[in-house]
């Protein structure tokens, strides 16, 4: 059973799991939308509203906070600018993932993530 067990693991070690979903969030904050596996993905859902949610909010120690995770200061600073004209007024989920089939090579399912902008 699954049971209390919150962490995807992905197959991966903490450490390699830790970086993956960093470089994964600065890519979709640098380009908007990314494509991925469908568990990445999900995976990925939860570290990008949490920054979303940080910049919201848009104090200096959301930003350090946020600096930990997405390490590129112009992607963090852009993220801090666009998200309060974005996102203000929507109270979650600011994510949008959508199926796109499965890869050639091992057929994992491929979703392409994107935030969403309405």
């Amino acid at each position: 059973m699954k049971h209390r067990k919150s962490v995807l693991k992905l197959n991966r070690t903490s450490a390699h799991r830790k970086a993956m979903f960093r470089n994964m969030v600065t890519s979709l904050f640098k380009h908007s939308s990314i494509k991925t596996t469908e568990a990445k993905a999900k995976g990925l859902r939860k570290i990008a509203d949490k920054m979303i949610t940080l910049a919201k909010r848009g104090d200096l120690h959301a930003r350090r906070q946020a600096m930990a995770v997405i390490r590129e200061k112009d992607v963090v600073h852009a993220l801090f600018e666009e998200v309060t004209e974005k996102f203000n007024s929507r109270q979650g989920g600011y994510t949008r993932i959508t199926k796109l089939g499965p890869r050639k090579g091992d057929v994992a399912p491929m979703v392409q993530i994107e935030l969403i902008t309405d």
